[in-house]
């Protein structure tokens, strides 16, 4: 049909598979084990259904006032949107508009090749080294911006500021997006290098460490004039893009850091625990500064404890990808939860 010349033709994103049974270990896609805060909970039962007849602000006023005040930013540096995911995208369709293509790592993000792709930014996917690390040398390039994910997805490595800083500094006339979304599990943020320098976009996400990932609440921190462009493609979009209770409920998550220093506290515990019996069972794997763990057997492929996995209910995350379809990336659960993945894991290869 002549029509489908015209159509805008792409590979979509694929998330990670959500399961339509409660009955299974769900460990991939980077959920929090958690419940999220309890004043979210108190939030949500008295919340007044009929606002909902009302339109929400545009701005999003409260809960930008509240991550103001949280990170010690004036409100006009914080940008919110449905997930990162959707702060992401304004950022790739608001600074990315050259001739020069824009870099980030080969091994990283899957939906960055695909923004770049249906919004027709010209890219270049930079090869992390043979341990999976980022090169600073390597965007010494002329390009037309740079992203990096700190720590990095899939791998959960996490890059020291000053390396990235240099990078910003190498790189005055581009963007930079350093995306954020496993920052809180022992990383260190790029937040501090928004007051110094204006080409730094900071994103960041309620979904891991907040566990409100069903909110669908994702935020950007930069300088007033970054912020102020977001908005305006924002708002040439859609206007209304956080719905009431996510503002609502998103506030008390920001209000209760002891909750939350306390959740991702087990998480990181967990996660160490996890680390030693994955390896006792003959798995290596980066250091990870995430809530996941990028692994592989020295003996058992991938894919075929991908499927002995998913067979006993424990769904974890198998990427069929150059350089990376021998690991599994292993979502960290609550202590049962894990502790039933080693269990199947020592039964299938007879520890």
């Amino acid at each position: 049909m002549s029509w489908e010349n015209n159509v805008r033709r792409v590979e979509p994103y694929v998330p990670g598979e959500q399961p339509k049974t409660e009955q299974v270990i769900k460990l991939n896609t980077n959920e929090c084990p958690y419940p999220p805060a309890p004043g979210v909970a108190k939030a949500a039962k008295e919340m007044d259904t009929d606002a909902l007849r009302l339109y929400p602000d545009p701005n999003a006023s409260v809960l930008v006032d509240a991550l103001a005040d949280y990170y010690h930013v004036k409100s006009s540096q914080v940008f919110v949107g449905v997930g990162s995911d959707d702060v992401l995208s304004i950022a790739f369709l608001t600074f990315f508009n050259s001739d020069k293509p824009i870099l980030f790592p080969d091994i990283t993000y899957s939906f960055y090749d695909v923004w770049a792709e249906v919004y027709r930014i010209p890219y270049e996917t930079i090869p992390l080294d043979e341990n999976f690390q980022l090169r600073v040398e390597d965007y010494n390039r002329e390009n037309g911006g740079i992203v990096i994910a700190n720590p990095n997805a899939p791998t959960g490595l996490f890059m020291p500021v000053e390396q990235i800083e240099h990078i910003i500094k190498n790189n005055p006339d581009s963007i930079v997006i350093v995306d954020e979304a496993y920052v809180d599990f022992g990383a260190e943020s790029c937040l501090p290098l928004t007051e110094k320098y204006d080409n730094v976009l900071v994103v960041q996400t309620f979904s891991k460490s907040r566990a409100m990932a069903g909110a669908r609440i994702g935020i950007a921190l930069g300088s007033e004039k970054l912020i102020g462009y977001m908005n305006d493609v924002k708002f040439s979009i859609n206007s209304y893009t956080m719905n009431r209770p996510s503002l609502v409920l998103g506030v008390e998550a920001v209000k209760d850091d002891a909750y939350f220093h306390h959740i991702v506290g087990k998480m990181i515990k967990t996660r160490e625990w996890v680390k030693k019996e994955l390896n006792l069972l003959g798995f290596t794997f980066p250091d990870s500064y995430s809530n996941f763990i990028f692994a592989k057997h020295k003996e058992k492929t991938a894919e075929e404890l991908f499927t002995y996995l998913k067979s006993k209910n424990i769904y974890v995350r198998y990427f069929h990808k150059p350089r990376i379809d021998n690991y599994l990336r292993i979502s960290i659960g609550t202590d049962e939860q894990m502790q039933a993945l080693v269990d199947a894991l020592k039964e299938y290869l007879g520890c």
